[in-house]
């Protein structure tokens, strides 16, 4: 509670936490005028039409603190449909009145770089425009994300199955303000230099693939020297064993489960029974998926021994003599077992499925083993940029609780 904390110098008490002596308390009624909005459907919406239009959805999925006119087409209506609506300007803010989810309750985002572009905000939201000009263009984006802000939101959050916060709650919940608009945009300027520098990252990580995708395709088609043969030449396998009644909270076994493999070893469960071991190695595939799903056919190369349960819906490849890299990328989603998804039914791999596998492979083991080391050395190269950006995400969180509640000053 703020009242059991210890106040520094230089900080004051509020209902909402401590923050700067010299920073204001302002509720979002004092703050914005909110202005009307739109209730166009979906289904009401187009492409190519007059008016620029901002759907709940398109604040939820494709923005993160700014809409940014400059890098994202929205969906458009037909000018008769616009109506008494006001046209949207650059430092707008819009906030999502309906979320399925806490995470985006009360998500909000500033409007940039509208150029000429006529646009009107709709369906679940609320357009804010600043009163007084007391807040800087760059800041509001940030304005949700303030744990102190957060917290209020999360609070009088209502409903069951879709959350939300209503307008008459959104007014009262308090934010904390820098005293001076240099502060505000010496904060904004900040946290935008790193959202830059891991939307930089995210580029060159996707250039990355591609790169390694066209690689894929060329090392791994079938040349003058190869040999096709039945799949179960040169691997045995085995399918797994563990049930999820055999999860339990802390168990000395990681469960490889498709959600498992999927999230690349993110989503762990455990159990203390290992009844199929993976060994050092092996290759485990997903065998069963739900229509046109991403997880089909996906694989999991073990790099250590004894760590993992291999669930029942789970297959072992284990190699008969040939290179364990190369089969990797032979096997992770081979287009014969993604063939086997009729977009209508869930996929289920079954022995006779295996079977029936075909794979050409080079007769060369060194040639096998040169591929599957360059096609790896480009799997680490990708995993080390991603690393990357998960450490500059976490320095971002950090540095917008420190900046937005005031802890740290850059002036």
């Amino acid at each position: 509670m703020v009242e059991a904390m210890e106040v520094k110098k230089g900080f004051q008490k509020t209902e909402v936490g401590v923050i700067p002596s010299d920073w204001k308390l302002c509720s979002y009624g004092q703050l914005f005028d909110f202005l009307t909005t739109a209730t166009y459907s979906r289904a009401q919406l187009s492409e190519n039409d007059e008016i620029g239009y901002v759907h709940y959805g398109d604040i939820h999925t494709r923005c993160q603190y700014f809409l940014d006119c400059d890098k994202i087409v929205l969906p458009s209506i037909k000018k008769e449909l616009q109506r008494k609506y006001p046209f949207l300007k650059d430092g707008d803010l819009l906030v999502v009145d309906a979320s399925e989810d806490y995470k985006g309750v009360g998500k909000s985002v500033e409007v940039r770089n509208l150029r000429n572009k006529k646009v009107i905000s709709g369906l679940h939201t609320f357009l804010l425009r600043d009163k007084d000009g007391i807040i800087a263009n760059g800041f509001k984006g940030y304005l949700h994300s303030n744990r102190l802000v957060k917290k209020q939101m999360d609070t009088l959050a209502t409903g069951l199955k879709v959350y939300g916060v209503s307008k008459t709650n959104l007014k009262r919940i308090l934010i904390p303000i820098p005293p001076t608009k240099t502060e505000q945009t010496a904060i904004a300027t900040a946290l935008n230099d790193t959202d830059a520098l891991i939307t930089q990252l995210e580029k060159l990580i996707a250039k990355k693939q591609a790169i390694k995708q066209g690689a894929m395709q060329e090392l791994l088609k079938p040349k003058e020297g190869w040999k096709e043969n039945s799949l179960t030449e040169y691997v045995n396998y085995i399918h797994g064993k563990a049930h999820e009644k055999n999860i339990v909270e802390n168990g000395k076994y990681v469960v490889v489960n498709s959600k498992f493999i999927s999230s690349g070893g993110k989503v762990v469960k455990h159990s203390n029974n290992n009844f199929c071991p993976a060994k050092k190695n092996d290759i485990l595939t997903v065998l069963s998926d739900l229509p046109n799903g991403k997880a089909l056919a996906k694989c999991f190369y073990v790099e250590g021994e004894n760590k993992y349960a291999v669930n029942q819906r789970i297959c072992i490849w284990r190699s008969k003599g040939a290179n364990q890299r190369f089969l990797f990328y032979l096997l992770n989603r081979n287009e014969y077992f993604l063939g086997l998804d009729d977009g209508i039914s869930q996929t289920h791999i079954l022995n006779h499925h295996i079977e029936k596998c075909r794979i050409s492979m080079p007769t060369d083991y060194a040639e096998q083993e040169k591929i599957g080391a360059i096609l790896f050395d480009m799997d680490i190269e990708i995993e080390v940029l991603e690393k990357k950006i998960e450490k500059y995400k976490m320095m971002k969180q950090g540095m917008m609780q420190n900046l937005l509640t005031g802890k740290i000053r850059l002036i």
